[in-house]
């Protein structure tokens, strides 16, 4: 099942935590996605911890904006964010990527956006959720909210290896990757050629059956025929 979701950017998923500082932050999500093969265009998803729980299946971000400060975009679906906005309110981790085995094929790509803060902020890239977690960077603007560090291993030190953490043509005063981690990957072209858009999340194009999905039908008034039928079965 194809599912797409546009939005005007002021029709908002809304975290009733927003504006929380730490340390008083509590997680509150504005959306959970669960289903597979799903597009969203043109949204907003507003929040401080746990924002954006991108739970699992396959999705297309599109000119969406995201805010938050912890984890705030979490999960492990298998989705490709392209020209999207996001925006770090509090100093913490942007991603929190869940990917659980070696033979999953789930992770986040983050490909052509821009990434702000507040000034004097500062947050990470991402930290892992779970052992084999993956998030990429391509070709998106770095601004200064981005901890020089990159990345952090979590739940993951010691196993840093099993980690996929890659930033590609990057640009920016935060896309500097001399004070990176050492265990940040450095990916063949082979290798991002498995995280392209078509490769990652389109290999049964899917996509391009969204643009063909059809809005709900609004009701129409009952016809004098489908009043009678409905009637007489009430009568039986």
């Amino acid at each position: 099942m194809q599912n797409s979701f546009n939005l005007p950017l002021k029709k908002k998923f809304y975290n009733k935590n927003k504006g929380i500082k730490i340390p008083g932050v509590l997680p509150a999500l504005s959306a959970r996605i669960y289903g597979d093969k799903s597009a969203f265009y043109d949204c907003a998803f507003l929040g401080v911890q746990d924002t954006l729980w991108d739970a699992q299946g396959r999705h297309h971000f599109s000119r969406c904006y995201i805010e938050g400060a912890v984890d705030f975009i979490f999960g492990a679906g298998q989705s490709f964010y392209e020209l999207c906005s996001i925006n770090v309110t509090i100093g913490g981790f942007i991603t929190a990527q869940a990917r659980e085995y070696p033979n999953d094929t789930n992770g986040f790509v983050f490909s052509r956006c821009t990434i702000s803060g507040v000034k004097g902020v500062q947050a990470l890239l991402g930290r892992a959720f779970r052992p084999y977690s993956t998030v990429i960077f391509r070709e998106s603007f770095l601004s200064e909210v981005v901890d020089p560090r990159g990345w952090d291993a979590w739940h993951s030190v010691g196993h840093e290896t099993n980690l996929t953490y890659a930033e590609v043509g990057c640009k920016g005063p935060g896309a500097n990757t001399s004070k990176r981690v050492q265990w940040e990957k450095k990916l063949s072209a082979e290798q991002l050629q498995k995280f392209s858009k078509s490769s990652f999340i389109d290999q049964d194009a899917w996509r391009n059956l969204v643009g063909k999905l059809k809005p709900p039908q609004k009701a129409t008034k009952p016809t004098k025929t489908a009043k009678r039928n409905k009637k007489q079965k009430s009568i039986e």
